[in-house]
């Protein structure tokens, strides 16, 4: 028995580690994950296709508490494998991503259903589980679930707002070389600016998204140590939004793709692949994620 999931890439509107609140909003960028029932109970092999190197147990953990979820783990383990096009390890929700697309690929093997809800917690269970979140990463993981703009308290794991994105927006993303795990970052430095990311966090209830999304990348530009002017850069050349996605390294800036003209031609384009590393063109995601039974 095999299923697959698929579920899309996410970016920060508001950080919620400093205050427990959060809003993130979706990226056409993608995980695949394919899970593959097997006849040794309890066993979970786990493989993230071009990232050999990179730990498998938020992968294998999803797909052991789906199993658990339906009382199935006596019967199956499972043999997990990711792949898509969203950097490991830059702020993209790479980790919400791949969970979400376990979770349901899991649940699809079996033959069954999963509330939004339910799959969105089973996958935060695991994120915390394999430690590679502090919040457990609730609004990145509804961004990456339901597409569009996510507002949300993580501690309660309740969503506040859900916002439509502009499908034609178009999103630049600079990606440094460098890795930024969060489960690494300091938490009690990053709780010394809740002041100034709560007035993030309002702006971004009020709607006011763009705003939210540049107060908090300023201030945690300076918490973490980025180069404001890479958003600074992005600003002064028409961007409507720019900040550092999660806790970076990424990137990302908001155009109107009307005022940049051709993605190859733009300034920032120039301007952002001076830098070391590399930048990529996302689009708005708006689509749910999904599992589809591949094998009875």
């Amino acid at each position: 028995m095999k299923g697959l999931g698929i579920a899309h890439g996410a970016a920060t509107i508001v950080n919620a580690i400093a205050t427990g609140k959060g809003a993130a909003f979706g990226l056409d960028l993608f995980i695949q994950s394919t899970v593959e029932l097997i006849n040794e109970p309890r066993i979970y092999r786990g493989k993230i296709i071009g990232a050999p190197r990179e730990s498998t147990t938020l992968i294998e953990l999803c797909a052991k508490k789906t199993l658990e979820h339906f009382k199935a783990e006596k019967d199956y383990g499972a043999a997990i494998k990711t792949q898509g096009n969203i950097p490991i390890a830059r702020g993209l929700k790479s980790s919400s991503v791949a969970a979400n697309a376990t979770v349901l690929a899991t649940a699809a093997a079996l033959g069954e259903k999963l509330s939004h809800m339910e799959a969105i917690n089973i996958g935060v269970d695991a994120a915390i589980g394999a430690g590679v979140t502090i919040t457990g990463a609730f609004d990145d993981a509804c961004a990456s679930y339901f597409g569009g703009g996510v507002i949300t308290d993580n501690n309660k794991r309740k969503i506040l707002k859900r916002v439509k994105m502009d499908p034609t927006l178009s999103i630049k993303i600079y990606i440094p070389r460098k890795k930024v795990y969060t489960a690494s970052v300091d938490v009690g430095k990053i709780r010394l600016v809740a002041p100034q990311v709560e007035l993030a966090f309002k702006a971004a209830l009020k709607g006011d998204i763009f705003n939210a999304l540049t107060l908090n990348g300023l201030v945690y530009s300076a918490i973490f140590g980025y180069d404001p002017t890479i958003t600074i850069e992005a600003l002064d050349v028409g961007a409507e939004a720019a900040g550092i996605s999660g806790t970076g390294p990424a990137h990302v800036a908001i155009f109107d793709p009307v005022l940049i003209g051709p993605s190859e031609n733009c300034l920032i384009r120039r301007l952002w692949r001076e830098r070391p590393g590399y930048t990529m063109w996302a689009g708005i995601n708006n689509k749910i994620a999904r599992g589809i039974r591949l094998e009875k």
